[in-house]
C-alpha cells in the first residue's frame, strides 16, 4: 500500500484498513478504497466517509475516490455508429447519465480518439490523476466516471496518430482504475477501424448499441458497423434511431428532415432489437454541449433516455441467459 505523507491524518480513520492507496497532487486527493464483500448501500456510505475524512485535511480542495473490488462484475457496452454526425456521443452521454440515475455505477470511456467530445458533454475536463500507472477517472454529470484522451491533451490540438498509437491510447483508458463500476460504456469513433477492432480484442464487450439517423446513407453505414460487431463476436443489443422528426417550436408542426422509421425497419430486417427513437431537438443539443445532459433532470428528454436505458439493461440480461 502506498500512502502520501500529506494525507497521514487518514491513518486514524476507522476505514483506513480499506484505503489501499492515497495520493495528493496539488490540492486534489486521490484515494483507492477496497469495497470487497459489502453491499451497494455500504459501499456508498464507505465512499462518503472517506471522502469527508480527506476533505477535512488542510490543503485538500477536491477528493476523488475509486472503489475497488476483488471480483468486480462489470458489463462493457460499446456505443457505435457507421458514420459521423448522427449524434452518437450525445446519445451515449445521456444514456450513461440515465443509467446512473437508475442507481447503476457507470463509467464512460471516450474512445473517439481523434474527436473526443465526452469531457464537454459530461462536464469533466479535469486531467485525471495517475495511481500506480493507472488513470483515475474523473466524475462528470450525474456521477458518471469518465476517461478521455480529451482530458489529456490541450483543447483543439490535433492528434496525428496512426492506428497503433490510437490503440495504445485506448488500452490506457480501458486499464484505468474503474473500481466498482458496474457498467462501462465505450463511446467509439464512427466507422469500422482500428479502435473498434482493438476494443473487441482487448475488452471483449458484452454488447454494442448502434446509433443512426433514419436516412438511407446512415443506415447503410450502420449496417456495416453491425456486421463488424458480428464478426468480432460482440452481441448487438439494438439500434437507436436519432434525429427522428422535428417539432417546430413556433407552429408545432412535425417534419421529418432525415426521413422516418428507417432504423426500425432496418432493425427488423437484420433481426436485432429496435431500442427506440429520439427526435431532432435543439434543446437536447444545447444542454448536452453545455455539460448538463437533459437525462440528469426531469422532463420528456429524461424520460426518453430512461426508457432507452431500461431496454439496454433488458437486452444485457437477455444475452446473459
Amino acid at each position: 500500500m502506498a500512502h502520501d505523507p500529506s494525507l497521514s491524518a487518514l491513518i486514524a480513520h476507522p476505514d483506513f484498513a480499506r484505503i489501499r492507496s492515497s495520493k495528493l497532487k496539488g490540492d486534489i486527493a486521490a484515494l483507492v478504497v477496497d469495497a470487497s464483500g459489502i453491499g451497494p448501500d455500504e459501499r456508498n456510505a464507505l465512499e462518503t466517509r472517506v471522502r469527508q475524512a480527506a476533505m477535512a485535511i488542510e490543503g485538500v480542495r477536491e477528493v476523488r475516490v475509486a472503489l475497488t473490488s476483488s471480483r468486480p462484475e462489470r458489463k462493457i457496452v460499446a456505443i457505435g455508429s457507421g458514420k459521423g454526425g448522427v449524434g452518437k456521443s450525445t446519445v451515449a452521454a445521456n444514456l450513461a447519465v440515465a443509467l446512473a440515475r437508475m442507481g447503476k455505477r457507470v463509467g464512460m470511456i471516450d474512445a473517439d480518439i481523434y474527436g473526443p467530445s465526452q469531457p464537454t458533454l459530461l462536464g469533466a475536463h479535469q486531467r485525471p490523476l495517475v495511481e500506480k500507472q493507472h488513470l483515475i477517472p474523473v466524475a462528470g454529470a450525474g456521477g458518471v466516471r469518465l476517461l478521455s484522451i480529451g482530458q489529456l491533451v490541450p483543447p483543439g490540438q490535433a492528434l496525428a496518430w496512426r492506428g497503433p498509437m490510437a490503440s495504445g491510447a485506448l488500452a490506457q483508458l480501458i486499464d484505468g482504475e474503474w473500481g466498482d463500476t458496474e457498467i462501462l460504456l465505450v463511446d467509439l469513433p464512427p466507422g469500422t477501424g482500428d479502435v473498434q477492432l482493438s476494443l473487441a480484442q482487448k475488452a471483449r464487450p458484452d454488447g454494442a448499441v448502434i446509433v443512426s439517423t433514419p436516412q438511407d446513407l446512415a443506415l447503410i453505414d450502420a449496417t456495416r458497423a453491425i456486421d463488424l460487431f458480428g464478426k468480432t463476436g460482440t452481441p448487438v443489443l439494438g439500434l437507436i434511431e436519432n434525429m427522428a422528426g422535428y417539432s417546430c417550436p413556433h407552429c408545432g408542426e412535425v417534419s421529418d428532415p432525415f426521413g422516418s422509421g428507417g432504423a426500425e425497419a432496418s432493425a427488423a430486417a437484420l433481426g436485432i432489437a429496435f431500442l427506440g427513437r429520439l427526435p431532432l431537438s435543439s434543446s437536447l443539443r444545447e444542454a448536452s454541449d453545455a455539460g448538463t445532459p437533459p437525462a440528469a433532470n426531469e422532463g420528456p428528454a429524461a424520460d426518453a433516455f430512461a426508457d432507452l436505458a431500461r431496454r439496454v439493461l433488458d437486452q444485457l440480461e437477455t444475452i446473459a441467459r
